[in-house]
């Protein structure tokens, strides 16, 4: 009888009723890479008491959220291709400037300052490049996603325009 008390006061909240099946799901699956039919995942969300709206719903919610993500993997990848450009662009010509200083001079006299100058600028771009949150990085985000979308838009314009002349 006290296992029956002990199931019926148990309460749970949304999050922690998400987490628990999301649990459940992936030990009863045993195979992280298996995948669910829609059917499946139809089945799921009768047995769960959701209707088959709710579930279109969600799952349009998640195709954009998931869309969102790959977007900003897209920018970070392009703002460490743009730090990686930097830094060899930092290499070579703090390079040429203490060649010039040695060659110069004999030895390393204004050429570090120039580096320290550089250095210091090339941090706080280390910096900004892997700082993925606040404003500031959803203030560039949104710029890039914009011109992203632009040239998207020009070159959808551009190859109907092309194809229009062809035919």
């Amino acid at each position: 009888m006290a296992e029956f008390e002990a199931k019926s006061i148990r309460s749970y909240s949304q999050e922690d009723v998400q987490q628990i099946l999301n649990l459940a799901i992936a030990r009863h699956a045993g195979d992280t890479e298996r995948e669910f039919s829609y059917d499946q995942l139809l089945e799921i969300a009768a047995e769960l008491n959701i209707p088959a709206d709710s579930l279109q719903l969600a799952e349009c919610d998640w195709r954009s959220q998931q869309s969102e993500v790959q977007r900003r993997q897209v920018f970070n990848n392009y703002r460490r291709g743009r730090l990686k450009k930097r830094l060899g662009n930092y290499a070579v010509v703090n390079a040429f400037f203490i060649l010039v200083d040695l060659i110069g001079g004999g030895g390393l006299g204004w050429s570090l300052y120039i580096l320290l100058f550089c250095g210091l600028t090339v941090g706080l771009d280390i910096w900004n490049t892997f700082q993925t949150k606040g404003e500031e990085y959803e203030m560039a985000f949104q710029r890039w996603n914009r011109k992203h979308q632009i040239k998207q838009t020009i070159n959808t314009v551009v190859t109907r325009w092309f194809k229009a002349l062809q035919i």
